[in-house]
Order: C-alpha cells, then structure tokens, then sequence
C-alpha cells in the first residue's frame, strides 16, 4: 500500500485504483460534451430519468441503513477495524457512485451543458475515486460515518430529481432546502473530521476534501438563490420607481 502520508504517496495509490479508467473516460466525455451537443439533437429521456432517479434513491436508502446496521454493531463512529460486512457496504456505495456517472450522461444526452458545472464534475468525480479508495484500502467505522450521511442525502435529492422528472411543470418546492441539506452535510462531516484528526489521527485530507465542498456548495447556494433573490428584488423596485 502506498504511503498516504505525503501528497505522492497519495497519488500513487489513487492512479492504482480500478475507477482511474472510468475517472479518465468521464473527463474525456465531459470534456467533449459541448462537440456532441454541436452534432446532436437534445433527447427527452423523461421515463429513463424517471428510473434513473428514483433507482438511485432507493439504492441510497438501502445503502443508509445498512451503513447504520454496521456502525450500530461496533458502537463507534471512530473505529478502524475490519468487518466483512462493512466492506460490502463499502461496494456497494462505490457502486452506486459509478451509476450515478449516469446524471452528467443524461444531462450530455439533454444538451444541458449549463448544468455540467466544475462543481457537478469535481463532486462526481472526486466521490468515483474516493469511495474506490476507501473500499479497497479503508472501509473502517470511521470513513462509513461520512458516507452513511451522503447516502441519506443521496435519498432526499434523488427523490427530489425523481419528482421533477416525473412532472416538470410542476416540481417539488423544496430545491433550496435540498442545497440546504448537502451544505449541512459537509459542515456535520468536516466536525467529526476535526475531532477524529485530533484525538484519533484522522488523515488532514478528508477536511481538506470537505472545505472544497463547503465552499462549491456555498458558492452555487449564494448565486443560485440569495444573489438572485437580491437581483430580482432590486429590479422589482428599479421597474416601480421608474413606473412611478
């Protein structure tokens, strides 16, 4: 095993990972996405989306609980053991985030290039390699604690992009709060990373990895919704006085 204790280290083990090859094609694909788009016609895929999503949070359930099962058995957050069962687990979530590579295919198949954003890529992307990582090399109690979390977010925006796909005229209220709920995720993640890397030599990099995430979050909620919302006031107001 490579020594993960110095960035080379780090990325020696991460180039020996199965998931490189997919992480390489992925790239290449978005990376060539807006060609397609220039030689292609937008495909509707709304039944295919249907599945996709709603697969996808039921998969993320199942997931959760039996994250839940396992961390309930040994009683620590914190712990560093080996467990048939939670390397199972393990798989399956890094499963899951192969299939959800599926969600930039459709969005290339849907000419959606504004939705293919650097913080869709990195998240997707960074997830692929780091839940192969931790399967192969680390599935204690301590990393399941985080990925339990994600799964049960995974469940609530799933069900969200199931709904809006199932009606897009007419889609849940609650994108905002989704955003909301991925923010808290990192902010709860990045805690117990801190007290695990104080008292239990947690590795510095997975507070590193969930800093990026705050602020990717944070930056997309803050133009998405209170820039906007400011804007749209502020033209509301502009357009009376002038009426006026």
């Amino acid at each position: 095993m490579a020594n993960t204790t110095t960035v080379v280290g780090f990325l020696k083990m991460t180039a020996g990972l199965p998931s490189m090859w997919i992480f390489i094609l992925y790239v290449f694909m978005v990376l060539i996405s807006g060609k397609w788009q220039k030689v292609s016609s937008p495909l509707e895929l709304k039944g295919l989306l249907v599945v996709h999503n709603l697969s996808c949070c039921i998969t993320s359930f199942i997931t959760f609980a039996a994250f839940c099962m396992a961390l309930y058995n040994h009683g620590s957050i914190y712990g560093k053991t080996d467990d048939p069962f939670l390397v199972s687990v393990f798989k399956l979530y890094w499963i899951t985030k192969i299939i959800e590579l599926l969600d930039t295919v459709f969005m290339m198949l849907r000419h959606r290039s504004r939705q293919i954003s650097f913080l869709h890529v990195y998240h997707h992307a960074s997830m692929l390699l780091l839940s192969d990582m931790a399967y192969r090399f680390y599935p204690w109690q301590s990393i399941a604690t985080f990925l339990c979390v994600n799964s049960l977010v995974h469940v609530v925006l799933y069900l969200y992009y199931g709904l809006t796909a199932l009606n897009p005229d007419n889609p849940p209220r609650w994108k905002k709060e989704v955003t909301q709920i991925q923010i808290l995720q990192f902010v709860v993640g990045l805690t117990i990373a801190g007290y695990g890397h104080i008292y239990h030599q947690f590795c510095v990099y997975s507070m590193m990895y969930g800093l990026t995430m705050i602020y990717l979050f944070s930056n997309f909620y803050y133009h998405a919704y209170i820039k906007k919302r400011h804007t749209e006031v502020n033209g509301k107001v502009n357009g009376k006085s002038h009426s006026q």
